[in-house]
């Protein structure tokens, strides 16, 4: 991919976890020497043109108040025009500093405390305690898990939705961690179901970009328009472009309520102070960064492929149509939960045991596989050989 020259396997582990993760590696895994592909970022250098924008930007020795140019928000609606064929017409674009924030927010805005929100596990680690945090109460609709591939419980879902404490539901569009798009016929369901039952949606879509050719993005705002459903929707560049450090994130709304009421918890709780670096990534990453996704997404369906070509027997890829998160199925090793961290560890790597999305998640594990292949390669490596790989 463009700016990616090769990469070499231990100075990658080393240098990444000694510089950014390793403190972090050996609080949640006992081990900091280890190959670390548990965060959900890109390990590949960064698209040269924001890099450029972000060191012209430190360079100008001024960083004071900036006011946030109307051409941002315009930029990433061309994007969306262009990449999924998707308008902002008549929606309300709002900027959030992160998808918790928007998350948090909206929470409070559409529920009262002990009321139900609904996550569908196993899914991102960061949803269930925003919701308990917030004094209400995670109501569980699992995927169903068949031999090949999730799915909804739309049965399910249904009747949870029809519970009057239930007022909420955090859909993941596309789907993190088990790499699912939603087709257009699943979210009208999910529209459906949660207007029935006056349920509003929060669509969790940080990972849009991250569609496997030949799969195909749905936002939820195309399906929910005229189905009668409250919704709002998390986007931006920080999981495309591996910008999660320096950009803010956007929420989107058809809803002037929800929308104005966003607005004034955020004026209230000063949520749209501008960072000066986040201004010259974000529209950068707009205007320029298609060639350099194409060429991620390329490397990421190369890696997926990998790994189902040379993972031994007993360690197999769940199929993977977007994201460049890796769903590692581990169940025919055996393993307890405990028993399998252990084992990952011993092994030389750092994963996102499945557990931590739910216990729905048990027996497996979650590897971000936006690296080199090289990485890659020594990842399976280690995984085939267990233990012995680090030895």
């Amino acid at each position: 991919m463009e700016g990616a020259g090769e990469m070499d396997v231990e100075a990658f582990g080393g240098s990444r976890s000694l510089a950014f993760d390793r403190d972090r590696l050996g609080d949640l895994f006992g081990r900091d020497e280890l190959l670390p592909l548990w965060i959900a970022e890109p390990y590949v250098p960064l698209a040269e043109p924001i890099r450029s924008a972000i060191e012209t930007r430190a360079n100008s020795g001024w960083y004071g108040y900036e006011t946030r140019p109307d051409t941002a928000k315009a930029a990433f609606w061309e994007w969306m025009a262009g990449r999924h064929g998707w308008s902002g017409e008549g929606l309300t674009t709002i900027v959030s500093p992160s998808v918790g924030t928007s998350i948090g927010v909206l929470i409070d805005a559409l529920t009262d405390e002990g009321d139900g929100v609904v996550i569908q596990p196993p899914v991102f680690t960061d949803f269930k305690p925003l919701i308990s945090a917030s004094g209400r109460t995670v109501v569980r609709s699992p995927l169903v898990l068949t031999d090949d591939a999730y799915r909804m419980d739309l049965d399910g879902l249904a009747e949870v939705t029809a519970r009057p404490e239930v007022r909420l539901m955090i859909l993941c569009n596309p789907h993190n961690p088990v790499g699912k798009l939603w087709s257009k016929g699943e979210l009208e369901a999910v529209a459906r179901i949660c207007a029935a039952n006056a349920v509003a949606v929060v669509a969790d879509e940080i990972h849009a970009d991250l569609a496997l050719r030949p799969n195909v993005f749905v936002p939820f705002a195309t399906v929910a328009h005229g189905s009668g459903v409250t919704w709002a929707a998390t986007h931006g560049p920080i999981k495309t472009f591996g910008l999660a450090g320096v950009c803010d994130t956007l929420l989107i709304t058809d809803s002037a309520d929800l929308a104005g009421w966003f607005k004034a918890a955020s004026n209230r709780l000063h949520l749209t102070r501008n960072n000066v670096f986040s201004l010259a990534a974000f529209e950068t990453a707009y205007r320029t960064g298609g060639d350099w996704l194409d060429g991620l997404l390329d490397l990421v369906a190369a890696n997926a492929e990998r790994l189902g070509e040379k993972l031994t027997d007993g360690i197999r890829v769940m199929p993977q149509e977007a994201t460049y998160l890796a769903w590692l199925d581990f169940r025919e090793l055996g393993f307890d939960v405990p028993e399998l961290a252990r084992w990952l560890a011993a092994s030389g790597l750092a994963l996102s045991p499945g557990h931590w999305f739910g216990r729905q998640g048990a027996g497996f594990a979650r590897m971000t596989i936006a690296a080199e292949a090289a990485v890659v390669d020594e990842a399976i490596r280690r995984l085939n050989q267990g233990p012995a790989a680090s030895a």
